[in-house]
Formats: structure tokens, C-alpha cells, sequence
């Protein structure tokens, strides 16, 4: 029984985002509350790729130049990029000094706080690909799966 338990939980949010994280408020860069939500709401119909990431982050600084590549072979997908950065400068400074393309948003309390609970962070970068239909595709996906992302990808372009 606990097997079963241990595999329901894990895949809770095969499809969909959980209310509670769809409820989370986030930071725009004009320094305006914005819900994920709506944030997801405002790319439906297009092929998203959520990148949650920060600048103080290695392993997210050294994925950068696969993103650009994955931006300039998929450019009619839809690209937000959630940061987990500690400060609403320093998340300023890493959009600029990385010339980061797409949407951006701030979680204000980090990795560790209500967003990332909601939908289970452990790791940046994460990738989240969903369809046109804003299904998630791919719910979990670190630096080192981005041969698995331009084939999800391909498929839903």
C-alpha cells in the first residue's frame, strides 16, 4: 500500500498545476503582484517553457547558452522565466547580464517558500513544458535533459 501511496503522490501533477500553486502571486519586473495563474493564462494556445532558475545559480548560468540555442530552434514557443533570486535587483542584474528573452517573474521567498513548495522544487534550473492546450508534458526537467526538451518540443510545435 505504501508503494501505491509513494507513486499517487509523485504524480499528482502529471497534467495540471495545483490550485495552491496556481494561487501563488508572483513579481513582475515593473514590481506589480500577478497570480501564476494568470501568468499561465496570458500564454495559452502557445507551446510554453517555464524555466524557474536565479542568477546567483551555477548550474543556471551554465544551461544559459543551451537556452538560447533551444530559443533560436523553437522561436514560436512562448518562454517564462521564474526566478527564485534572493533580491528584486539581483534578479533585475541576471535578466540583463544574460539577456534572458521571454516573460519574467520573481518568488519573492525563494526556492524554499510557498511557489516552489507548490510545485515541488528541488533543483534549478527546472524546465516545465506545457502543450497549446497548457497541459504539463513535462513536469520535471533539469539542465542536463535538454535533448529530451527539443524532442518534446518538436512534437508539439
Amino acid at each position: 500500500m505504501a508503494i501505491v501511496v509513494a507513486y499517487a503522490f509523485s504524480t499528482v501533477h502529471n497534467d495540471t498545476f495545483s490550485k495552491k500553486a496556481l494561487s501563488k502571486k508572483l513579481i513582475t519586473p515593473e514590481n506589480t503582484e500577478i497570480s501564476f495563474k494568470k501568468i499561465l493564462k496570458k500564454h495559452s494556445g502557445k507551446v510554453t517553457v517555464i524555466e524557474v532558475w536565479a542568477s546567483w545559480c551555477g548550474d543556471c548560468v551554465k544551461a544559459m547558452p543551451n537556452v538560447k540555442e533551444m530559443q533560436t530552434n523553437h522561436p514560436n514557443v512562448d518562454y517564462v522565466f521564474i526566478s527564485m533570486d534572493k533580491a528584486f535587483d539581483k534578479w533585475q542584474a541576471g535578466i540583463e547580464k544574460h539577456e534572458l528573452k521571454g516573460d519574467h517573474y520573481w518568488a519573492t521567498d525563494g526556492m524554499k517558500g510557498a511557489f516552489g513548495k507548490s510545485i515541488n522544487l528541488d533543483w534549478i534550473p527546472r524546465y516545465i513544458i506545457l502543450d497549446k492546450k497548457g497541459k504539463i508534458v513535462i513536469y520535471r526537467a533539469i539542465e542536463t535533459d535538454f535533448a529530451k526538451i527539443d524532442e518534446q518540443l518538436k512534437k508539439l510545435e
